[in-house]
């Protein structure tokens, strides 16, 4: 129950995640954590337990989960739902006609959102990196829950009971004769499950594995790359000297 409800309030989330207009908070540098197979497996259990019960992942397969270091059996126990094959695509558990019902809108795919989310400010990675650290309690709204990245956000809080609860402390500024409400910093509230510097940890493991799952093949395409460039530049250099030498006699 605890996974469905949390995977419902995803819903709310991301869906309107696709249609925000950036607030003009800065992001955080999302953590480089692709080649990490540590982060990247939790990260891939965080997506599951917290994210499938209502997104899909509809490019992605179960089994293409051995790339980061999980096997078959590992996929099977941990990561799939009793009615999953481990070569099915990683479909959300929610009925579409009941999401469309409850949402007005099937929640969406998650597969590229670290990519689709990728603007002047940062990349996707950044931003959902951010969002996820930026929520704060805010009795005013329906859900309860506001965030400085996206406010008026749609979302309760997905991760709440492992961050806690705080409060954001802004400063009053005037700017061109108005008086606006600057971010200073977090007032603490009611703890969760995680330090802050555990949930940092762990949000970061989650865009991650978002980041990976949206080009599985980017790690290989950048060691392939640097093959390549390497190759280039050394043959640069032997067609440079047989070049040379071919023409040393010609005047």
């Amino acid at each position: 129950m605890k996974k469905m409800f949390l995977g419902l309030m995803l819903a709310f989330g991301l869906s309107g995640v696709a249609m925000a207009a950036g607030s003009g908070f800065p992001l955080d540098k999302a953590p480089a954590r692709t080649n990490d197979m540590a982060a990247l497996q939790n990260g891939a259990k965080l997506f599951v337990n917290y994210c499938l019960s209502c997104h899909s992942a509809s490019f992605m397969r179960y089994n293409r989960l051995r790339d980061i270091g999980l096997t078959d059996k590992q996929i099977a126990e941990n990561l799939t739902f009793t009615t999953d094959k481990i070569g099915d695509t990683m479909k959300a558990a929610i009925d579409p006609k009941q999401a469309k019902a409850w949402f007005g809108a099937n929640p969406p795919d998650l597969t590229l959102v670290a990519r689709s989310r990728s603007s002047g400010a940062g990349t996707g990675a950044d931003y959902i990196y951010t969002l996820l650290r930026s929520y704060y309690r805010d009795e005013t709204k329906p859900t309860g829950w506001n965030n400085l990245v996206f406010p008026n956000i749609g979302m309760p809080h997905p991760l709440w009971e492992l961050q806690g609860e705080r409060k954001p402390v802004f400063e009053k500024h005037e700017s061109h004769g108005q008086q606006v409400e600057l971010f200073k910093s977090w007032e603490p509230g009611k703890a969760g499950t995680m330090s802050q510097e555990q949930y940092d940890q762990n949000v970061g493991d989650l865009v991650a594995y978002l980041q990976w799952m949206a080009e599985p093949a980017q790690n290989s395409r950048v060691r392939i790359g640097v093959w390549v460039l390497l190759f280039l530049a050394a043959f640069t250099i032997v067609a440079w000297r047989l070049n040379a030498s071919f023409w040393k006699d010609v005047k």
